[in-house]
């Protein structure tokens, strides 16, 4: 059995010459903490020869909400509710319930749902009403009761008055043979209010040899013009939290600091 995060899965299938290892003994693989690309669930079961099944929970749950049935999971769903998890899509702005395979807020309820944050009445009262946990995560649900996140609220990106997902460009970006790890995130730009921003780890031996234009080129020829990444920076690493998570927020703190201005001689 492999119990994992997304950002150890992307470093088994990137790992050099992983094809040369014996995998298989490995039947059960899970994988939670974030949504696992396309191209990274094809190289998984490819190389490995079973499905790398997603599941979904919070620290405001203490454990699982969702989990892919082992015989039966879905690509790209985190899976099926828990016994006694109780779920509502509803829409962000008026908190009306939505129909199947509209996208909406995730709301939860259940014995595993947390009673408050310590001692903050205030972030509890924002989370928590009549019982009912709002996750900041945007799902949908299929008629067969399968959930799909499709992003975080907070990490929406308001691109020329379009809404982007950064999942959805990073998912899309996984598919270049070059990359090795993918961050994106909205960039403050006067003109569009947020630019498609990609921060980029590279596989070994692509380093110096790919150019971000490049990167760019790649993505505009196959993408939708408001969702491909308009500015890309490679970095050795990603900043991440002690369990592997992106730190996005870092990232995004960074985009907002000044640029310092050049010294300007005195007198």
């Amino acid at each position: 059995m492999w119990v994992s995060i997304t950002t150890m899965n992307v470093a088994i299938v990137n790992y050099p010459d992983v094809e040369k290892y014996d995998l298989r003994s490995l039947r059960a693989c899970g994988s939670g903490g974030a949504p696992v690309p396309k191209e990274i669930l094809e190289k998984w079961r490819k190389i490995l020869g079973t499905e790398l099944a997603e599941g979904y929970g919070l620290s405001e749950t203490i454990s699982q909400t969702h989990m892919n049935p082992h015989r039966r999971p879905k690509y790209g769903s985190v899976g099926l509710p828990q016994f006694d998890i109780d779920c509502r899509i509803v829409d962000v702005e008026t908190g009306v319930d939505l129909p199947l395979d509209q996208e909406g807020e995730l709301l939860i309820k259940g014995p595993t749902v947390m009673q408050g944050y310590w001692n903050q009445p205030e972030g509890t009262a924002e989370v928590l009403k009549d019982g009912w946990l709002y996750t900041g995560d945007i799902a949908r649900m299929d008629e067969e009761g399968y959930f799909y996140i499709v992003g975080r609220k907070k990490e929406l990106i308001k691109a020329s008055g379009y809404s982007v997902f950064p999942a959805e460009v990073e998912n899309f970006l996984y598919g270049h043979p070059a990359i090795k790890e993918v961050a994106v995130i909205g960039a403050p730009d006067p003109y569009r209010g947020e630019n498609i921003k990609a921060v980029i780890v590279l596989k070994p031996g692509h380093e110096n040899k790919v150019k971000e234009e490049e990167i760019v080129a790649w993505c505009k020829g196959k993408m939708a013009a408001y969702k491909y990444p308009r500015i890309v920076e490679f970095v050795k690493e990603l900043p991440k939290t002690a369990s592997g998570k992106v730190l996005k927020r870092l990232l995004r703190e960074k985009e907002l600091k000044p640029m310092p201005g050049p010294d300007v001689p005195k007198g």
